[in-house]
Parts: C-alpha cells; structure tokens; sequence
C-alpha cells in the first residue's frame, strides 16, 4: 500500500536539494538532467542520454538492466528479444532492484504533485528543443515546490505503481525523481553518515556526479571511496565497498593515480561494469560468465601480490615478503621468510619479481578467465557513438602471454580495460574503438 508522508516531505527535501545543488542549482545543469528514461530506437535495450551530466544515474540503471538480460538471455540474443512491449518491464525492474539495495524495509518513491509536467512523457525527435518550449517546467524552484513523497513498504507494490504510472520515469523529470526517491529510500541521515562529503554531489561546474552517487546507485551505499573494505590513510579509516556487488565498476582515474578499485568492483558478480573515463560513464558487459567465475589461488595470488605493488611494477620491496605470505595464509614465520627472500632475491637488489615469486609457490598456475571473449560497450550519447546513434559495440578480446602491458594513452579505452586485465588486446567491429566519453 502507498503511504503519503506530508509532514516530513519538505524538511526532507530540503536536505536532499542541498546534498545534491550545494547552495544555488544552476539552470543550465538543472536543464541537462532534467531528462526522462527512454530507450533508442537503434538499440531497444539501451537508455539514451540527452545531454552530459545524468550519466551518474543513466548508466547504473543501464548496467542493471543488461545484468539482467544476460541472466535471463544467457547471450547477446537478447538485442533481438527486447521490444517495445518488454522496455517499461526491464527499466522497472532495474530501478526496484537499486532501490532494493538501499533498504528492505520502507521505499520512497518522489514524484510531482503537479501532473501536467510529468505526463510529459518521453519525446520524438528533437528533445532538446521540444524541453526548452517548458521554460516553467525547467525552473528549479518550481520543480522543487511540487514534489510529493509517498512511501510503500514492499518492491512489488513499487513495481506495480511504476508500471501504472510509468510517465513518472519517462517524464522530462524521471532521473531526477528516481535520484531522489534512492537517496530517501538510503535514508538521507544515513547518506550523509556514509559519504561525509562537504561537496554538492551534483558539479556546480560541470553537472558531474560524484563518486558517492555512483556508489550508491551501484551498491546502495554512499561511500566515497572505491577499494575494498577499509583503507588506512594517514591515519584515517576510510570506507570503500563492503562487499562484491552485482555489477562492477572500472575507471580511468586508477590508471591516472587518482583512486584505487577495489577487487569487489573489478570482481562483481555478474560480468557487467560502469566505465568512469574523466568526464563520463559507459557500460562494458560480456556474456562470458566465465569472467567473473571465482578465483583460481594463482589468481588470487597475483591479485594480492600487486595489491603490495600500486605503481604496476611487477615486482615489490624485499622487506613486504611477510605481509604478502601473511594475506596468503603461506607460511610466514621470519626465519622461512628470510631464506625466501634470500632466494628469490639472490642479487640483493631489495625486490621481488612478481614471476620469481610465482614460480616459487604456484608454479602451476591455474586459470579462470578464458583466453578469448566478447566484450560489448554501451554509451548513452548519440553523439559518442560510432555512427551517431545510441547502439551497442561489439569487440573481440584476447589476453596475450604477457605481464608487460603496452601502454597507449591515446586509447583510453584500452587504457581503462587494462586497469582490470592488463594484457588485453580488442579489436573493435569495424575498426573503430568505440569512446569513453
């Protein structure tokens, strides 16, 4: 049953509008994502994105539904199963399940009470244009009066209500109100507690989601940070992701040093990721399940061993042999320790090669991820895309026989699929890699 909450409606939104805009929302960015849910007409799965900016929320959602698809699917077939029919069933199936990571007990569901901007539903050809016509529509304030809240205590009654009342996401204004419903859903208190950001989370500049709105679209936790569990920083416990998530996350700015992702993100359980390049988000997914099946102990190995080894060196300080052994659980009592590092630093060069320390305790190395797979790219803005239209790009991947990548900062498509497999080499239909941003 759907409940309206008056009395905590305006208060609530207060300090929702201020974690989001800071202190003024900027028209121009208010304009860019004010923007409804709706699929392309090239690519009957896919979400289109109008304008820079929503990308926080657009691709999460996209992620989801793909994740979805796939498991249904079990291939790429599904680009020809979806039609027009299925497209409200899989978006709302997609938003309850965001939803139902953020509680399990109560859903806030934000809409407008004025219902003559919000059965502006999705529009045909030039949306632009046809949404600078509703100048009273785009004006923040007035947006901001008309919100309604009402809560409902089970996903199905959710679902039920988002498929009656489907203009609420297709509407001009359906990724803001579901933006918003998630972060009431969290709980704002409880949002603010997990992020401890000082920052609106929406740019003031530039329209950006933050990084703890990415996380709580793809986890249902606003945390700000990207590595697993806790991290220690000068002294500060800081939170990443608790646990393996449902889809994963890749960016460009851990090869730029900005961040570290954690294995949950590079790891999740279904072979979906959000791309972050440094000013958008795309989608990568593959129908190989093989690649995120579980972790060889060679795999694991090397996972651990560069998490001693940030820079990507390949190899890491004698003197971090124990702690290496100890994440292992290998025998890591100091005098074993010392022969060891004896012998696998015979020059005394005070390192380590990753090779010499996996020939010593996995010298048969298992593998999980297969040699060769599909990888398919999605990205939500016509404009980015190869031919100009919202449509799914196709690649074929293979890991080479190699730890030595190649760099090429030019390609930062190849630049951010290395931060997760290091040896990969794709090549793109029709020889185009397809763009980040």
């Amino acid at each position: 049953m759907a409940e309206t909450l008056p009395s905590i409606v305006e208060q609530e939104l207060l300090g929702l509008k201020g974690l989001l805009w800071g202190t003024e929302i900027k028209d121009d960015i208010f304009r860019r994502w004010s923007q409804g849910f709706y699929f392309s007409s090239s690519e009957k799965s896919a979400l289109e994105q109008s304008e820079g900016g929503p990308c926080a929320i657009i691709a999460p959602v996209q992620a989801f539904i793909i994740k979805n698809l796939l498991i249904k699917y079990k291939d790429l077939n599904f680009r020809e199963r979806v039609t027009t029919e299925l497209q409200s069933k899989i978006l709302v199936n997609a938003l309850c399940e965001i939803l139902g990571q953020c509680s399990t007990e109560k859903y806030y569901i934000v809409r407008l009470c004025n219902h003559e901007h919000e059965s502006e539903t999705q529009l045909d050809g030039d949306r632009n244009e046809n949404v600078s016509n509703y100048s009273e529509a785009l004006d923040p304030s007035k947006f901001h009066e008309n919100l309604d809240l009402i809560s409902f205590s089970s996903l199905e009654d959710v679902s039920k209500y988002y498929l009656e009342n489907v203009e609420t996401v297709n509407g001009r204004f359906g990724v803001l109100l579901f933006l918003y419903s998630v972060i009431l859903t969290r709980g704002l208190q409880q949002v603010r507690s997990e992020c401890g950001d000082s920052h609106a989370w929406i740019d003031e500049t530039y329209g950006y989601g933050s990084q703890s709105l990415i996380n709580l679209m793809i986890t249902g936790r606003a945390t700000t940070y990207v590595w697993d569990h806790y991290q220690d920083v000068a002294g500060l416990k800081l939170k990443g992701i608790e646990k393996q998530s449902h889809v994963g996350f890749i960016t460009i700015m851990e090869y730029l040093r900005y961040c570290t992702v954690g294995s949950f993100y590079k790891n999740p359980i279904h072979p979906v990721w959000v791309v972050g390049s440094d000013t958008h988000l795309t989608v990568l997914f593959s129908d190989e399940i093989r690649l995120v099946s579980p972790e060889t102990k060679s795999e694991q190995a090397r996972r651990i061993f560069k998490s001693f080894d940030p820079d990507g060196n390949n190899f890491i300080s004698s003197d971090k042999l124990q702690e290496v052994l100890q994440a292992l659980d290998l025998v890591s009592e100091i005098e074993y320790v010392n022969i060891m590092m004896k012998k696998l630093d015979g020059e005394s060069l005070g390192i380590i090669l990753l090779n010499a320390f996996m020939d010593e305790f996995f010298p048969k190395e298992e593998c999980s991820t297969p040699d060769m797979f599909t990888l398919v790219h999605y990205n939500g803005l016509a404009q980015s895309n190869v031919n100009g239209q919202v449509q799914y790009h196709v690649g074929s991947a293979i890991l080479l026989e190699s730890d030595i990548k190649s760099v090429c900062e030019s390609n930062s498509m190849l630049t951010v699929l290395q931060t997760k497999w290091p040896s990969i080499e794709v090549n793109w239909c029709d020889g185009k890699t397809p763009s980040l941003n």
